[in-house]
């Protein structure tokens, strides 16, 4: 087989190796526009599960790569003064351009052929001359953009400005250095990589990257401004650049990653075919799996190119966009990392290390339990033995809920199940504040409600609006009643929830008046029943939902418009409940803080609706997202509102619960450890 390989980065290189060694018949030659000894960045980072790939892959490699590397387990926080260590992390790093020499030898000792300061001007003629053409050559790949059409490329920003720096200053840990200064908060990711450097990553978002003029700042002006800036940290060293400039990360999708034509084959590998931020480490090492991946699946299929091609994309595609989505978090968390600044550091540094996902509480205990004790005595006062998070007790106005695992049940019946759980709470509902206002004849209302004794019980006091008078959902999902079994709706606007919805009446001021008094007199009895907390439903667009998303509030009064204006009403409904539900229990809401459709309300409007509710006086906003249109497009996955919870929690600063398929006590620790939410709803049966 011949293959030419345009790009002679770690993943164009490693490829080569391999093709050559599982058969010394293939004719492999590597394009490369720049110098052999050309290379920009620092050190590349390796995980033990990496290591094993490579050892696994090509031994000789293997061995010289490891033989070079710089080894730590520990990763150092410098946050508020304060210094934290937290080992069992394993990493391992190389220079970027030893890597690359490495590489470069056994490509030549393998007759590998390396051209270099070649540039590639017709990818399609270059495509006829060889069986098949790789695509290596990064994120700026000519070979992707010769047929972008074809591998429906995206190119576009993620997380902060940064720029990449060397420093003389060897460290022996992986090193997060955050600093606030007059501009904004900045950030230091460092680690080292030999035996006289580390790479020194500055990072900040592009509001105070602005503010501090480093937007006009010449190279050398910026790297005395950080040089300065980090001075305690680097003690005297100084910072070194190679070509060291602010960036935009660039966040590179492929719908496909191969094409398969009668120009030729091609396949893109590494950052050609997608990137992952750099604040999780991984770049180099998805590429050079990649390179294994795709030289394997040449190796299965030796008489189909194509079969070939498509085996390496089926494997490596989901891999990738799972480490995407852990990227894309990480690189989340560093852009609105200074919502985290009010945390104390063991908190602070829980939520760094957890960010991504791949570390969760149960994993760091078996790594660094020293840490994880400290996280868990924070919870306990500073007590040497204490339980994990989930179980720490949680204080709202007079009631004191046990534990931090929450039941949500639909019906009144099912409350007693619950309890005998052990959970710090059951919440009932939505139920239902009045007749018109269930979402089906089967409904719990709020004249259902019971005493309780034993359990710390909450109730969800909803009005369904729109999405009332259904069929149970056995029957299918927002299917009206027939005519003579349902009841008038009332909504924002005269919106049907489906086109085969009933059409509701646009409420005037008797309607809001009525509906006022049922949420308060809802209030009043679940007081009565004994009710620990209540909640208002402003969410899954139900009627008070509806009133705050311009997708469902259409009207030109006082109630419509602004979005201060569709605050209104809920706000209005909000004070009522306060007049009756007693002082000394907490009232909240259930909150959609995303309408996750074009046009609707996005995390952002969420978050301000929180900071407004907030000041009104709620005690506790239950997250939720979605469904305010039926066509909606959730991201629903295990967890998928922890993101929306933590920035409503930390910016907001209002105590949150949340849920999103959260099945394990390590989730719900995790979430709680790290300051994401307060308080969890566990799935499954009660």
């Amino acid at each position: 087989m011949k293959v030419t390989i345009v790009g002679a980065g770690p993943a164009g290189l490693y490829l080569g190796i391999l093709l050559r060694t599982a058969d010394p018949a293939n004719e492999i030659t590597i394009l490369e526009r720049n110098a052999p000894d050309a290379t920009f960045g620092w050190g590349v980072v390796f995980s033990e599960e990496t290591l094993g790939a490579l050892r696994d892959a090509d031994y000789p490699t293997y061995l010289e790569i490891t033989d070079t590397f710089a080894r730590w387990d520990a990763i150092d926080i410098h946050y508020q003064g304060e210094s934290l260590r937290s080992r069992g992390h394993g990493f391992s790093a190389i220079a970027r351009r030893r890597l690359l020499a490495i590489l470069q030898r056994r490509c030549a000792e393998l007759d590998v052929v390396l051209r270099f300061g070649v540039e590639v001007d017709d990818v399609a003629a270059l495509a006829a001359e060889t069986d098949v053409l790789v695509g290596a050559d990064g994120v700026n790949s000519v070979v992707r953009r010769a047929d972008e059409s074809t591998f429906g490329a995206s190119v576009t920003p993620q997380g902060c400005k940064y720029v990449w720096f060397g420093t003389d200053l060897v460290l022996d840990a992986f090193t997060f250095i955050f600093r606030e200064t007059e501009h904004g908060l900045f950030q230091v990711h460092a680690y080292p990589f030999d035996e006289n450097t580390s790479t020194f990553i500055v990072e900040c978002p592009e509001h105070v990257w602005r503010r501090a003029g480093l937007d006009t700042m010449t190279e050398q002006e910026s790297i005395a401004f950080c040089q300065d800036l980090f001075a305690d940290e680097l003690g005297g060293h100084t910072l070194m650049s190679n070509k060291s400039v602010w960036l935009d990360f660039p966040l590179v999708r492929n719908r496909l990653w191969h094409s398969a034509n009668q120009a030729g084959n091609t396949v893109l590998i590494g950052d050609a075919a997608h990137t992952a931020h750099f604040t999780i480490g991984s770049g180099t090492k998805l590429a050079m799996e990649d390179s294994i991946v795709l030289a394997q699946a040449f190796v299965r299929h030796p008489a189909s190119i194509e079969s070939a091609l498509v085996d390496y994309e089926l494997e490596r595609s989901p891999t990738v966009e799972r480490f995407q989505q852990a990227a894309g978090q990480s690189a989340e968390y560093f852009r609105r990392v200074g919502r985290h600044t009010h945390l104390e550091p063991v908190r602070f540094a829980f939520n760094l290390l957890t960010r991504s996902g791949r570390i969760t509480h149960a994993s760091l205990s078996v790594r660094d339990p020293k840490t994880v004790a400290t996280l868990d005595s924070s919870f306990a006062g500073g007590r040497a033995v204490t339980p994990p998070p989930m179980f720490a007790p949680l204080e709202l106005r007079d009631v004191r809920l046990t534990n931090r695992a929450v039941h949500q049940v639909s019906t009144v019946d099912k409350i007693a199940g619950a309890a005998d759980t052990g959970v710090g709470l059951v919440l009932v509902g939505p139920v239902a504040v009045s007749a018109e206002g269930r979402i089906t004849p089967e409904s719990s209302t709020v004249d259902s409600l019971r005493p309780t004794t034993g359990a710390t019980v909450g109730v969800l006091l909803s009005h369904a609006g729109r999405r009332g008078a259904t069929r149970p959902p056995t029957q299918g999902v927002d299917l009206p009643l027939p005519a003579d079994q349902a009841w008038p709706l009332l909504a924002p606007s005269t919106l049907p929830y489906t086109p085969g919805s009933a059409v509701p009446k646009a409420m005037d001021a008797d309607d809001m008046a009525s509906v006022r008094t049922a949420f308060a007199d809802a209030a009043r009895k679940a007081a009565a029943a004994g009710l620990d907390l209540a909640l208002l439903d402003l969410a899954q667009g139900h009627l008070l939902a509806s009133f705050l998303s311009p997708l469902t509030n259409k009207r030109d009064d006082e109630y419509g418009g602004s979005p201060e204006a569709r605050l209104r009403y809920p706000l209005e409904v909000l004070a009522a409940v306060r007049e009756v539900w007693p002082e000394d229990r907490p009232l909240g809401i259930r909150l959609t803080v995303a309408d996750w459709a074009r046009g609707g309300l996005t995390e952002d409007d969420g978050v301000s609706m929180a900071e407004r509710f907030a000041e009104a006086g709620v005690d506790l906003i239950q997250i939720s997202a979605g469904h305010t249109v039926p066509n909606s497009q959730p991201e629903y996955r295990r967890g998928y509102l922890t993101a929306l919870a933590d920035r409503v929690r930390n910016e907001a600063r209002v105590t949150t619960l949340v849920g999103g398929y959260l099945t394990t006590a390590d989730e719900v620790n995790t979430i709680i450890g790290a300051g994401r939410a307060d308080l969890c709803v566990l799935e499954g049966p009660c």
